[in-house]
């Protein structure tokens, strides 16, 4: 049964998060049989970025989809002249992969970068393709995960589209408060496609940031 509500992994204090509250956290999406919660267990490795290290760059193929413990990092492209475009920012209990480069095994497009210490839990792609055959049940999960961001990635593009500068910050603002205070205003206005004193001023107009 598809669950009405998602619990996020409780972290007070920000402690280590386990595998197994992971896979608590995935049983929200359907139930995982104690065979596969072990096989998972076994696949499951831990990671950590240094703040501004990278996680993938542009040419390399995204080998492995990582689960955010704790921390955020930043997808973001470069162009010809050096502009640093931001795709995305994902937080604590987010999915963290290169779609394309992910799923079709391609080298990436995009960076991918901590900005803040962060630690990872991550299954490799041959391991979760070797899941999916071996327990039938992981696909629902795997469903499960992917309506959710299709809908997420919806929502993203519905708060850009066809909005004015100050909409689009509005948006970002009341969807996800929590960038406002952890990245700084120019990964956040590279997002928003607007320069930095536009940002600025529509900051003094609309809500105080504590991060700069």
């Amino acid at each position: 049964m598809e669950p009405t509500t998602i619990i996020p992994i409780s972290n007070p204090g920000r402690r280590r998060v386990t595998k197994t509250a992971l896979l608590d956290y995935l049983h929200q999406y359907a139930p995982l049989g104690e065979p596969l919660r072990r096989w998972l267990t076994d696949c499951i490795s831990e990671r950590h970025l240094l703040r501004q290290e990278q996680l993938l760059r542009p040419g390399e193929v995204c080998r492995a989809i990582c689960f955010i413990v704790q921390g955020m990092l930043r997808s973001y492209t470069l162009s010809a002249d050096g502009r640093d475009t931001t795709g995305w920012f994902m937080k604590e209990c987010d999915i963290a992969i290169a779609v394309r480069s992910f799923y079709r095994q391609v080298p990436a497009t995009e960076y991918i970068e901590a900005l803040e210490p962060t630690t990872l839990l991550y299954i490799s792609y041959d391991q979760l393709q070797a899941t999916y055959t071996r327990f039938p049940e992981m696909n629902l999960v795997g469903r499960h995960l992917t309506e959710k961001y299709y809908m997420l990635a919806e929502e993203r593009l519905e708060g850009m589209r066809n909005r004015c500068a100050a909409d689009r910050y509005a948006f970002l603002l009341e969807r996800h408060p929590e960038i406002f205070e952890r990245a700084t205003l120019g990964h956040i206005a590279s997002y928003l496609d607007l320069n930095r004193d536009t940002l600025g001023r529509l900051r003094r107009q609309m809500t105080p940031v504590k991060k700069q």
